[in-house]
This record gives structure tokens, sequence and C-alpha cells, in this order.
């Protein structure tokens, strides 16, 4: 096979788990769609450098991670606020989930991605290797062109970091599998109209996290900003193992739906305890949806 097929087929058999990869990486899809892509761009301009001595995947690793820490090196230097960065970060978004996903172990939970986040980019590359992709010590050292000493410690230092933030139990970093509860909540929480029917999905300590805004806390004051007297259309979706709901806004005078924001729901001993609203069309064209919806006709 010739360099350019044998690339184009590595890049093939690998781009949902490098694509992935990368999300965990930058934290939203958008950032993670210019890293695959940059990727390949990499790998197709060093093919005829790439000798075997490590196997394709890990190559193809390498190069998207170095092409991550490459857009991160200012970041590096800056350190994060000490509050929830979900509810003042606008570089968080959520992963869509495809449902005959055979690979979606590699999804990761919304709470880990924001975890994540306060790490700087080589610890949260070690990281992500080592402890959310379970590469070896000597594979991630690879990866990231350390001695494996260097590797263990940058893995070490984020583990510090993570267990501040992140769910205590690794178990919880995987995505969840959503339940046929969980389905129902989005499909009462979609079709509610008015506070009290909105309120009645809520636990007492529910917020909405939305930045830049600041977050709303507690079941009357979520249900109260719910119920606000808004023309929306939704369409239910799944991010990283959560019921979700794609919002579209029509602006009084306007003769369409925009695709405005997407929410995400945590749901807890069923109510909902969180919901994440991810403003922003890039958010929504994630999902593969329109930009814009035309309104329903007549009947």
């Amino acid at each position: 096979m010739s360099a350019p097929g044998w690339l184009a087929a590595a890049f093939d058999d690998h781009r949902r788990e490098l694509h992935a990869h990368c999300y965990r990486l930058a934290g939203n899809v958008a950032d993670a769609d210019e890293l695959t892509q940059e990727t390949f761009l990499r790998a197709w301009r060093a093919r005829d450098r790439f000798e075997g001595r490590a196997s394709v995947r890990t190559w193809l690793y390498r190069i998207a991670t170095n092409a991550f820490l490459d857009t991160r090196k200012a970041a590096e230097r800056r350190t994060a606020p000490a509050s929830d960065i979900l509810e003042w970060s606008t570089a968080i978004g959520p992963y869509p989930d495809v449902a005959a996903d055979v690979e979606g172990a590699e999804i990761v939970e919304l709470a880990l991605i924001a975890a994540l986040m306060y790490l700087p980019p080589r610890q949260r590359a070690a990281f992500v290797l080592r402890d959310v992709s379970g590469w070896t010590p000597g594979e991630v050292a690879a990866v990231l062109g350390v001695a494996v000493p260097a590797a263990n410690s940058l893995v070490q230092r984020a583990r510090r970091t993570v267990r501040g933030h992140a769910p205590a139990d690794p178990q919880d970093w995987r995505r969840p599998v959503l339940t046929a509860g969980d389905e129902e909540i989005l499909r009462r929480y979609r079709e509610a109209s008015g506070a009290e029917s909105i309120r009645i999905l809520l636990a007492d300590d529910v917020r909405i996290t939305m930045p830049p805004d600041p977050p709303v806390v507690g079941a009357d004051a979520v249900a109260a900003f719910l119920a606000r007297p808004l023309d929306w259309r939704t369409v239910p979706v799944r991010a990283n193992g959560r019921p979700a709901l794609v919002n579209y806004l029509r602006a009084e005078g306007s003769a369409r739906y925009e695709g405005l924001v997407v929410d995400v729901l945590r749901i807890v001993d069923g109510r909902i305890a969180e919901i994440n609203a991810f403003v922003g069309a890039a958010h929504v064209a994630a999902f593969g949806l329109p930009a814009r919806l035309d309104p329903a006709p007549h009947l």
C-alpha cells in the first residue's frame, strides 16, 4: 500500500478515538474537530518519516497530543480560579453520544471534563493518557517525549488536583448509562410549560450553570427561570451519557428559530439535580443539527 493509502486507512481506523482524545484534552467539540484535522495534516507531512518503531496508533496519539500542547503554550502559564469551572468557563462543551457507538467507553463524564480544565496542559495530557485511556507509563512517556520518571511525576501531580474536583470513584469518570427513567424525566422536562410542572421535576438544591452568566440556584429560582414566556423549540439528544436538549429560540419578530443552547441534565434519584447549559451555535452544530429551524406549519 502506498504511503498516502496506509495513512488514510490508519487515520480512518482511529479517527473516532482520536477525536474523543482531543475532546478530553480540549474540553469542547469545536476544538476537538480542529485538533483532529491538524493531527491528520501533521501526520501527512510526516508520513515519510514514520519508521514503524511504535504503532501507528501511538504515533497518531503523539501527534494529536503535541498539536494540543502547541495550542496551549500560553495557557500553561495561567491558573484557573478556584470556583466551579462549569459556572464560568465558556471553553467547555458537551460531547454528543451516538446511539450505536461501539466505542462509547471513549466518552467520559462531564464532571471529569470540567476537572481536567484545572490542569496545566502537560499534566492534563499525561493524566488523560494514563488514567482515562489506560496507557502504560512507558507509552505515556513516549507520547509526551519525556523519560518515564518525568511522565509519572506529571501524572501524580495531575491526580492530586483532579481529586479535588472530579468524582471520587474513577468508575464515575466514564459516561453513565442512560436509563429509561432518565429518558422519561427528559420527556417531562421538555413538555413542561409552567413553573409548577417544572418544579416537581427538580431537586431542592438544583442549579443551572450557564456561563458567562451567573448560575441559578434552588428549585424555586430555577423553575421561575425556565418558565419564562419565551418561544422555544427543542430536540432531545444525548451528551456524555446524560439526557440533553438542543434548544432553538425564536425572538420576537423573527421568522425562524435559532439554535442557541444545549441543556445537559444530571439526574439523581429521579430528580434533576443540575442543568449545564452551553450557550452558542457551535454547541448546537456539534450534534449535527441545523443552525435554524422553520416554524411548524399550522394544521
